[in-house]
């Protein structure tokens, strides 16, 4: 059966019609990123191309194509093996590599020939990014968003998940970054994506969301860490209704030593991540926060870096981004138990066109 092209907008709109996506690229180009859902078939693995690669310059493209050949004949063969022998007849793969060549090609024409209806990405990864990145402005700019304002430690990462367990449209968007959005925010052990990893992540997100529901977003700034939030997106964020979620002082500190108990079981990584903020809040007083770190007030040091640091900063660059956030209606949470982010939740997906209340939970 003859192999077909589909242009890479076109596959972007209907990836979902196809069975397996199978990115025939090396494994770290797959990590770096790849189409939604696909899977890693890689023609050559990271070893072989780079051995391919040398070869094709210190040698010539002709042997290298020799050798090249050979190898991917060898990892087609075990992929077919592995992946392809139990699949029925009309299983409908979409294939691509980096440009929609040789190693997507070589695949594509041996599962073609035994009988599948296959279909190459045209112009492969490359052409895909570009067709996704352009089309991320439609999908950002066609929702309706209600965004989760309220300072460091308010309980917005805990209310998304709340809305998202009660049925409400969430996108959460430090989820998708693997950062919690500050200088302290870093999660150990736990890398960000690449920017276009997250871009595809964003994308892959918002395309099922639906336009006919609200859609509830934590205030982000333009970047995540280290990865930055497409324009589009954060333009309609910063142009939609907010809610100011609210939580006393005491709550929020013990809020923020739950959530970032990792700073409380290694005081020494704590003091690391405070260095950060010295040019900002001035060596003096970051050491003095760094001495009660280690003398065991942590607590204190919370507190202190909310008030002093993170609830200036925050109040300045929400006033000033979020063109809605004068009108916005508070979200009173009286503690940050369970029960309170539930209640809330349900009072918030309940009237999402009218004014929030506070919510009475108790602990």
């Amino acid at each position: 059966m003859p192999v077909q092209t589909l242009p890479a907008a076109e596959a972007l709109q209907q990836l979902d019609t196809f069975d397996t996506v199978i990115d025939a690229r090396s494994e770290d180009e797959f990590a770096l990123d790849h189409l939604s859902g696909a899977t890693n078939w890689p023609t050559l693995d990271n070893a072989e191309r780079i051995a391919i690669g040398t070869l094709y310059k210190q040698v010539n493209a002709f042997e290298a194509k020799k050798r090249g050949a050979a190898i991917a004949a060898r990892n087609i063969s075990a992929h077919i093996e592995r992946e392809v022998i139990a699949k029925p007849r009309g299983w409908k793969p979409l294939v691509y590599c980096w440009r929609g060549g040789n190693r997507s090609g070589s695949l594509a024409t041996v599962l073609g020939a035994i009988g599948f209806p296959v279909t190459l990405v045209e112009g492969g990864y490359k052409a895909w990014r570009a067709a996704l990145v352009d089309d991320l402005p439609r999908l950002a700019q066609r929702l309706r968003y209600r965004v989760v304002c309220g300072p460091t430690g308010s309980g917005k990462t805990r209310l998304l998940h709340a809305l998202a367990a009660q049925g409400a449209q969430v996108l959460d968007l430090e989820a998708l970054a693997n950062h919690r959005s500050s200088v302290l925010g870093h999660i150990p052990g736990l890398p960000q994506p690449s920017q276009k990893r997250f871009d595809s992540l964003v994308w892959e997100a918002l395309r099922h969301l639906d336009t006919a529901r609200a859609v509830y977003v934590e205030a982000e700034s333009k970047k995540v860490g280290n990865v930055r939030v497409p324009d589009a997106l954060i333009d309609a964020m910063r142009a939609s209704a907010c809610l100011d979620l609210q939580l006393p002082d005491a709550q929020r500190v013990a809020l923020l030593l739950e959530d970032y108990d990792f700073f409380v079981k290694d005081p020494l990584h704590f003091c690391q991540r405070l260095e950060a903020l010295s040019e900002l809040r001035g060596y003096e007083t970051v050491q003095a926060w760094q001495h009660k770190v280690m003398a065991g007030e942590i607590p204190i040091v919370v507190l202190a870096l909310l008030q002093q640091h993170y609830d200036p900063m925050y109040a300045a660059s929400i006033q000033r981004n979020f063109k809605q956030y004068a009108q916005a209606e508070p979200a009173v949470l009286p503690n940050r138990c369970e029960k309170a982010m539930v209640q809330l939740a349900q009072a918030l997906i309940a009237g999402e066109n009218t004014p929030v209340p506070s919510t009475p939970a108790r602990a």
